[in-house]
């Protein structure tokens, strides 16, 4: 994984097409990692330092997975964290926040994003964002449907390939405390059918777990009003359970 990093290091696809960002992809982590955090991209000060989630959003993260058991040392020495576009894209046209990458932009990145997957095959996913709960998620689905929710993954459907992002063979998992959709399942997005059980009585023997979060940037709106923090509440009741499971 060395000569990838390397290789990912001198990146300039973005820049070679004519987009501006400032070059340097930002990621921390090694092939050891047992956990994975997926963020969208990084801001200014990422771009400035090369430390993911380094400043104000990084914080708030951080607060969360404090929640969950996680100190920040701790989950930084030995977790690897990256994002779906891995220069900071420059700020938005408007002057409020940071530019979100072109579909295209993320195109070119992705390659690189799904070869960490390949390399790490992590036994808990963390997807932080819009952008990269799309990895996974419909488009059409809402923060609301998915946050306290998780996507276990068991491991025959990643024996052949560890980068899967096809929901089709996951099972979703749902906090206790979450109201349950109806006997039939619940369609969400591409009409998926899902089935819900508890996390707690599960016999872990493997495969990978996928927690979505939402976006921790002070921009954001979504995690100040007290319904969405109940849904983060849950989905950080979830990541606990799991950390204490796997000992993560």
């Amino acid at each position: 994984m060395e000569y990838f990093h390397s290789e990912l290091r001198a990146c300039r696809r973005c820049l070679e097409e004519g987009y501006w960002i400032v070059p340097g992809p930002v990621f921390s982590g090694g092939p050891e990692a047992r956990v994975m955090l997926i963020g969208q991209a990084p801001g200014v000060t990422e771009g400035q330092v090369k430390r993911p989630f380094n400043a104000g959003s990084g914080k708030r993260l951080f607060q969360w997975l404090g929640e969950a058991g996680w100190g920040e040392d701790e989950f930084r020495a030995n977790a690897y964290m990256t994002a779906v576009t891995k220069c900071y894209p420059g700020p938005s046209g408007n002057g409020k926040g940071d530019r979100v990458a072109t579909p295209f932009e993320q195109a070119l990145c992705r390659p690189w994003l799904e070869q960490e997957i390949r390399f790490v095959n992590p036994q808990l996913m963390i997807l932080v964002g819009g952008l990269a709960i799309k990895l996974l998620y419909p488009t059409s689905a809402k923060l609301n449907e998915l946050i306290g929710t998780a996507a276990y993954f068991p491991p025959e459907t990643l024996a052949a390939d560890p980068l899967n992002f096809d929901l089709t063979q996951a099972e979703i998992i749902t906090t206790a405390d979450r109201r349950p959709p109806s006997e039939e399942g619940v369609t969400t997005g591409d009409a998926l059918l899902t089935r819900h059980s508890s996390l707690a009585t599960r016999h872990l023997s493997g495969g990978r777990f996928v927690v979505p979060l939402p976006h921790p940037s002070g921009a954001s709106l979504w995690p100040n009003k007290p319904e969405n923090q109940a849904l983060i509440k849950q989905a950080l009741s979830l990541l606990a359970e799991i950390r204490k499971a796997y000992d993560l």
